[in-house]
């Protein structure tokens, strides 16, 4: 029997404005994030010693070898030494595709940090977990949460949202991997204006759809022209009946499109998966606290 289950689900970056670029080499940024429910898979049992195993339908993709995971037990190890004696088998169902801009490995740390928690003998305070999580990647505290939010710096300065509008998102990727270094090295302005102020409360999808049309991804033009068929993706979702908007997430290739009503979302999933079945398509509502 398993210790503990842990889901790590897709963080989707509604808006992201690229603010700022740093002396350190980083950017500054402001993005409303929001995490569906469609997740990779987190499950752990006792064992002798601490390993991993990856299986799933993206397993192939991410390999074996160290990763986040492994990382974030060896550090909450370090860190709270005794905390959890009990060695861990680690089994990771990867669902969700890699290099994708839905944050997937950050998630899947962040779920090894709850799941460490979790099985911990003492308490383990969320503002010293969250600055282990900043060490082991800038989204990493934003997936330790999994609420929506509204993310600022590097990704460190987060104030989640005390209300969100009833969402369901439909996720799709042409499976082309997209490397976060080269869309920055293609982006033209680093100096672009922040979010405009959120209605408050936000409690309508009419409400973030007016919101989001004057909001962008900085990230999105440099993408498409990497990858030309995330715009012909953000074209085909965007003219799907009920849907509010659509949009590349992150750093791509993940194209996103927010519908106000799950059987919209699944339709036009439906539609997206016969038009092009070598495509990863998902459709799950918008998790909200």
């Amino acid at each position: 029997m398993s210790l503990s289950v842990q889901a790590a689900p897709a963080k989707v970056n509604l808006a992201l404005h690229v603010t700022r670029r740093r002396e350190d080499g980083y950017h500054d940024l402001e993005s409303l994030v929001v995490f569906a429910d469609v997740a990779d898979d987190l499950e752990a049992m006792p064992a002798r010693a601490d390993t991993l195993v990856i299986t799933g339908p993206f397993a192939k993709a991410l390999g074996n070898g160290d990763n986040l995971i492994t990382r974030a037990v060896a550090a909450f190890r370090a860190q709270w030494p005794g905390a959890v004696e009990q060695p861990l088998a680690m089994t990771l169902r990867k669902n969700l595709p890699v290099a994708a801009g839905i944050g997937g490995g950050s998630a899947d740390a962040a779920a090894a940090l709850r799941l460490m928690a979790g099985l911990s003998t003492v308490a383990i305070p969320l503002l010293e977990l969250s600055a282990l999580a900043l060490r082991l990647g800038a989204d990493v505290p934003a997936c330790l949460l999994s609420v929506p939010l509204v993310a600022r710096g590097v990704g460190e300065i987060l104030a989640p949202l005390p209300e969100f509008p009833t969402l369901h998102i439909v996720l799709v990727n042409p499976l082309v991997p997209v490397a976060t270094a080269d869309i920055f090295r293609r982006l033209r302005a680093h100096d672009n204006y922040p979010l405009p102020a959120l209605p408050s409360p936000l409690t309508r999808p009419a409400q973030l759809g007016i919101w989001l049309a004057e909001t962008r991804n900085d990230l999105q033009p440099p993408a498409v022209k990497i990858v030309p068929v995330i715009g012909d993706l953000i074209e085909l979702l965007g003219q799907t009946q009920g849907c509010i908007l659509a949009r590349m997430s992150g750093s791509g290739a993940t194209v996103f499109g927010l519908f106000g009503s799950s059987g919209q979302a699944h339709q036009a999933a439906q539609e997206l998966r016969r038009a092009h079945p070598e495509y990863w398509v998902a459709a799950a509502p918008i998790m909200v606290p």
